[in-house]
């Protein structure tokens, strides 16, 4: 089971499906169906001394035995598979291979049941991986390097920024800084950064992007907007007194996926800043002042 199924709700749900106890050891465990609420949660309650609140049916539903039967260790409606969905009759039973492996827990017999389960049903945590894996986002930069950024739209947006923003507006700028909204900072220069003037203890407060024309020797700060986080007023304000002592002129970056999420922005992007939308790559708006694109 992946890691969110390592918990306390889980080892209970899986002791109440074996009937399985203090007082009734694993090599006893049986194979019936079972109710959530009637045959899984009272048995927790009142066997297994663990009381749940009746609204808490679902979270063992969504959290636990959609993974089990995912994973191959319960089987759903095993005694009436037409049971409608929202049946007070929907069940849950032990996979015939889950019930051997449960009967052989702790004995000389376990790691060829285990393996015996394996076999047929594999790890949900590898399928899990595996699913996740194909929803990463590419990200190739200009020399060839490549890396793959936790799935998302808001790393969709980075990675556009990166091969579709920056060859079009900021040729020949060397990304110094992006985050994930997994592993914080995936790229960073910090040496580059320093040179700069900028203090690497700066990053948690970087916007999502950081490029850097060395000929022009503009800093184009570029924030990523799914949700929220545009340049608006404040948050100009707050990055031209962080970046005080940096000796690039600064550029700011209002980056969109669509015309969309813009809208839901546009009250608050400040002006003499840049917005660049990414279904619309060609284009870029500057919100009033005296150029198109530049440090003030």
């Amino acid at each position: 089971m992946p890691k969110a199924q390592h918990n306390k709700i889980s080892g209970l749900t899986l002791m109440a499906l074996a009937r399985v106890s203090n007082d009734v050891p694993w090599s006893k465990a049986t194979k019936k169906s079972y109710t959530i609420r009637k045959g899984i949660m009272d048995y927790v309650d009142s066997v297994l001394g663990n009381p749940y609140a009746e609204n808490s049916r679902e979270q063992f539903r969504r959290q636990v035995l959609h993974q089990f039967v995912q994973g191959g260790v319960c089987t759903l409606n095993p005694d009436a598979a037409d049971t409608p969905t929202n049946s007070s009759l929907y069940h849950y039973a032990l996979t015939e291979e889950a019930h051997t492996a449960c009967k052989a827990f702790d004995s000389p017999s376990w790691e060829s049941a285990k393996n015996a389960f394996l076999a047929v049903a594999g790890s949900l945590s590898e399928k899990y991986s595996a699913a996740r894996e194909l929803q990463q986002v590419p990200l190739t930069l200009p020399d060839g390097t490549a890396f793959m950024l936790s799935p998302g739209k808001h790393n969709q947006v980075q990675a556009a920024i990166v091969m579709q923003f920056a060859p079009r507006f900021a040729p020949g700028s060397e990304l110094l800084y992006l985050g994930d909204t997994t592993h914080k900072e995936l790229i960073v220069s910090p040496a580059a950064l320093e040179a700069l003037g900028i203090a690497l203890t700066l990053h948690d407060k970087m916007p999502d992007v950081v490029m850097y024309d060395r000929r022009r020797n503009w800093l184009f700060l570029v924030e990523a907007v799914t949700s929220h986080g545009p340049m608006s007023p404040k948050r100009v304000v707050e990055l031209k007194a962080m970046l005080k002592d940096c000796k690039a002129g600064l550029v700011y970056v209002s980056a969109f996926p669509d015309l969309a999420e813009f809208k839901n922005h546009a009250s608050n992007i400040a002006w003499d800043t840049e917005v660049w939308l990414a279904d619309v790559p060609d284009h870029m708006m500057h919100f009033n002042g005296d150029r198109f694109l530049g440090p003030r």
